[in-house]
């Protein structure tokens, strides 16, 4: 494992947002994509994309960066509906041409931190629905696991995916392994939700854990794109260490106001 990408720091542009769908803060990091320490900027400001570098033995090489056609490459992977247990190929969930979606790979179905990300994805849902943006989340394991994690949090189905292979994990460049899941200090970010993460787990069941063992090692991370566009990415540095929805929305918003204009 060895590319990773240099990052500047140049602000967001700030937009205006309606009210009821305004995030409580601005985008702390900007548009991202994957990078040393989790996410590095894409675009949305007149500097040119962060140019590759070396050095990081924890980025993993297939880490996507600016203009490498990950929109194709991702559009072309087979996952699993929870709804219907039949395969659909990313490029079909949404309009290619200028849809948007917001992808939210979560670590596993039986990951007590994903059912909190994935209850609050849930409760945010509406808003991603006001900007006119598509939301799938993806989990690893087979769809039946999926239909636990769905039926008790609960979650709807048809924004549900199963990815038993890892595919998308793995040509996104997601982090896995035993240091990443159980002894990184970014993981710590967890205790600071913790009412929050009480609330989802309150129907938990390790039976949604997939079979295959070594998938709880899987880290996650969220992903926005627009058409094949990778607008912004992040990887999950730990367990329990999620992309802010605020920070998502707020790019959500941002984009379509300057596509309107």
């Amino acid at each position: 494992m060895a590319a990773a990408a240099a990052s500047t720091s140049l602000p967001v542009p700030r937009v205006s947002l309606p009210p009821s769908a305004r995030p409580a803060a601005a985008p702390r990091h900007g548009l991202l994509i994957p990078g040393r320490r989790g996410c590095l900027r894409l675009r949305g400001s007149p500097a040119a994309p962060a140019a590759a570098a070396s050095g990081s033995p924890s980025v993993p090489s297939s880490s996507p960066e600016a203009g490498s056609g990950i929109g194709d490459a991702l559009g072309g992977v087979a996952i699993y509906s929870a709804a219907t247990g039949e395969p659909v190929l990313f490029r079909d969930l949404w309009d290619q041409n200028e849809g948007m979606a917001v992808v939210a790979l979560l670590r596993h179905f039986g990951c007590p931190c994903c059912w909190e990300l994935a209850s609050v994805l849930r409760d945010t849902k509406e808003r991603f629905d006001s900007a006119g943006v598509k939301l799938i989340a993806v989990g690893v394991g087979t769809p039946d696991k999926a239909r636990i994690l769905a039926e008790r949090l609960p979650f709807p189905l048809d924004y549900l995916y199963a990815d038993p292979e890892r595919k998308a994990y793995d040509l996104l460049g997601l982090y896995f392994g035993i240091g990443r899941t159980f002894f990184n200090p970014a993981s710590a970010s967890v205790f600071s939700r913790f009412d929050s993460l009480k609330e989802a787990v309150k129907n938990y069941t390790i039976e949604a854990t997939p079979d295959d063992r070594a998938s709880v090692l899987q880290q996650g991370g969220m992903f926005v794109f627009r058409g094949k566009e990778l607008i912004y990415a992040r990887k999950d540095e730990g367990t329990g260490d999620h992309a802010p929805l605020d920070d998502v929305l707020n790019i959500c918003y941002y984009e379509l106001v300057n596509y309107i204009s």
